[in-house]
């Protein structure tokens, strides 16, 4: 079995992966609440809540399994996050791998959620020619991504945002809303009653050959209209206002990713990171798949967040990317990029 380790931001994740069996564990230490009354993720507090949970964690592990027992390896986040929150993790790893006699690998966690779709396939090796060459969209709070995957297994990434991020976005127009942080959850509950199409937000690059995304005009929009209505015209229009802003974000990620799955001739659209539990952004999504005839690939809902069962998945499918801990001089790279196969050491 493989166990990961996921510390890149505000979650503390273990997990047990058996390539045979899937998923036989998980344990999980979520910082939300914490974070919540700044607004925002906390660097420092988010270290000191890894060192506070990471070993009741294993505990927790070692509570229903015998450890080290069946494990060959450790595969641990390694980039990109939080400079703190990666140490801590790394830390972890090295010593639980020095501790049981066993090897530790780094996880390009960026490639992790890229291969989470695959994650209840349970293929054979041969199964994955039927999936392959794949487009995938990783829209979080942090990075909104849209890559090809060939039939090697090799990522090239296809468009970027320039600017913020999707889920950023959406957290910093529920900002804007009132909606306290995190909000872009809220603001989809919110967004339920309203109408789409009642203010027209814009939507970034629409032409064919624009291969990037944009975020910060639309939460700028955002803020202009705002300015210009009163407390009463917000409060009658607040549905609207929501559902205007989410379509407005969602419309932009369906466009581009229509237009480059129209350009090659991929087997499977994937969609990972944590908007994509956006329940508007994952029936546009599969529409699109099904008009496309295309197979629909969505990461399970809790793995869309950072995880650890991605990270152990991720080490179990793409060996050629593992980072060597050789010598015990494994490392981290907090700006890790998603098509970045550099093995990191000091």
């Amino acid at each position: 079995m493989i166990l990961g380790i996921e510390s890149s931001c505000d979650e503390s994740a273990l997990s047990l992966y058996d390539p045979k069996r899937g998923i036989v564990g998980e344990w999980v230490h979520s910082q939300i609440e914490k974070h919540a009354e700044y607004g925002g993720v906390v660097p420092d507090l988010a270290v000191s809540e890894h060192l506070t949970h990471f070993f009741p964690l294993l505990d927790r592990a070692r509570s229903k399994f015998e450890l080290p027992g069946d494990l060959s390896r450790i595969a641990v986040t390694c980039g990109p996050g939080l400079v703190g929150c990666l140490g801590i993790g790394l830390s972890v790893a090295k010593a639980l791998g020095l501790l049981w006699g066993i090897p530790v690998e780094g996880v390009n966690h960026l490639r992790g959620h890229a291969f989470s779709p695959f994650m209840g396939l349970r293929m054979a090796e041969s199964d994955w020619q039927t999936v392959l060459p794949h487009l995938g969209l990783i829209v979080s709070g942090g990075n909104t991504l849209l890559f090809k995957m060939d039939e090697d297994r090799q990522i090239e990434v296809l468009a970027r945002t320039l600017d913020d991020a999707a889920g950023e976005a959406l957290d910093k127009g529920a900002k804007l809303l009132g909606i306290p942080y995190p909000g872009g959850a809220e603001l989809e509950r919110r967004a339920r009653e309203g109408d789409a199409s009642a203010f027209p937000f814009p939507r970034a690059f629409p032409g064919r050959n624009e291969r990037k995304f944009s975020f910060s005009g639309l939460k700028t929009s955002l803020l202009y209209t705002l300015r210009k209505m009163t407390e009463k015209e917000i409060d009658h229009r607040y549905a609207d206002l929501c559902a205007s802003y989410q379509a407005a974000a969602v419309d932009q990620l369906l466009v581009k990713t229509r237009q480059v799955l129209q350009e090659y001739g991929f087997r499977s659209l994937g969609l990972s990171g944590g908007v994509a539990n956006n329940s508007v952004l994952r029936s546009a999504m599969e529409g699109l798949s099904n008009d496309e005839s295309v197979r629909f690939l969505a990461s399970e809902m809790r793995h869309t967040g950072d995880n650890a069962s991605m990270i152990a998945f991720a080490a179990d499918v793409d060996r050629e990317h593992l980072w060597s801990n050789e010598n015990h001089q494994l490392s981290f790279n907090p700006s890790l990029q998603l098509d970045e196969s550099e093995r990191v050491r000091n």
